[in-house]
């Protein structure tokens, strides 16, 4: 693989683009849905998650987090393919594609949008850089469950015409719950290796029998959310469709537990799950 798409992690992508998706439908069902809002809400968030993976990518060669015996694809600057110097100014460039979409959304709904994408952005650099980086501190299932769950899936909605039911922030829960189970498989994946390097994940702080219950756990609360919210009246009725996505759960308890490359398997598997139930919501906020 062409390293630079490798170091961009095309395999993350989901993440990013399933709050896009669902605040798509959901602007849809409201009837404000258009298609120069679409793109650049799906263009801006996906040069938010490229950005954050390359600041990753630098920032985990620099302290060492990424060893030669660390599970899952090589990481490119630790492995010596691209230089950390480059991939910072590639992290720029993301960073400056996702702003460019923002002034043009805030030029057409308010400067709302601005504030979102700036707070989102100082987020991920925050995540493994500046002076407390909270994704070593075990602190990055909370991040992810903010940003890529409440904050991206409301404020893909508000570029369409400044407004967000409260269905959206409420759906924002479930879905970064499931974006926040993506970076515990990832964790438990690097277990052994950040446990060594000193890299304090809420997998190495509470530990690998503890961290695959609250893993299971995650995944299970945000579909029981999802019919809780509907059962209540805050969510439209065919948001209970996301529910369905368990069937891709059910599979992934039967990793086999002595495989020492068993978490790799899991992760794409969440990724998968994460994609469906987001595919599955817009499906019926669509009809």
């Amino acid at each position: 693989m062409n390293p630079w798409l490798a170091a961009a992690r095309p395999r993350t992508l989901p993440a990013a683009l399933v709050p896009v998706i669902v605040a798509a439908a959901a602007a849809h069902r409201s009837g404000v849905f258009d298609w120069l809002s679409f793109p650049l809400t799906l263009l801006g968030a996906v040069a938010i998650q490229v950005a954050a993976n390359f600041a990753n990518d630098a920032s985990d060669a620099a302290r060492g987090a990424d060893p030669e015996d660390r599970l899952g694809p090589p990481r490119m600057v630790a492995s010596g393919r691209l230089s950390a110097p480059n991939v910072w100014r590639a992290c720029v460039l993301a960073v400056a594609v996702a702003a460019a979409c923002g002034v043009v959304m805030a030029l057409r709904v308010g400067p709302v949008i601005l504030l979102i994408g700036l707070a989102s952005i100082l987020a991920m650099l925050s995540y493994v850089g500046g002076p407390f980086p909270y994704g070593y501190r075990g602190l990055g299932e909370v991040f992810v469950l903010a940003f890529f769950g409440v904050v991206a899936t409301a404020g893909s909605r508000l570029a369409y015409d400044g407004q967000c039911p409260a269905f959206v922030w409420w759906l924002g829960i479930p879905i970064g719950l499931l974006a926040a189970g993506i970076l515990m498989a990832n964790n438990l994946r690097d277990l052994p290796t950040d446990k060594r390097v000193g890299k304090r994940t809420l997998a190495v702080l509470i530990g690998e029998p503890s961290a695959v219950r609250l893993f299971f756990a995650t995944l299970w609360v945000a579909l029981a959310l999802t019919l809780l919210l509907v059962i209540i009246g805050v969510e439209p009725p065919p948001v209970a469709a996301g529910a369905a996505a368990g069937i891709f759960i059910v599979p992934l308890h039967q990793f086999d537990r002595t495989d020492p490359r068993r978490y790799v398997s899991l992760l794409g598997g969440t990724v998968r799950v994460h994609l469906a139930f987001g595919l599955l919501v817009a499906l019926g906020l669509l009809l």
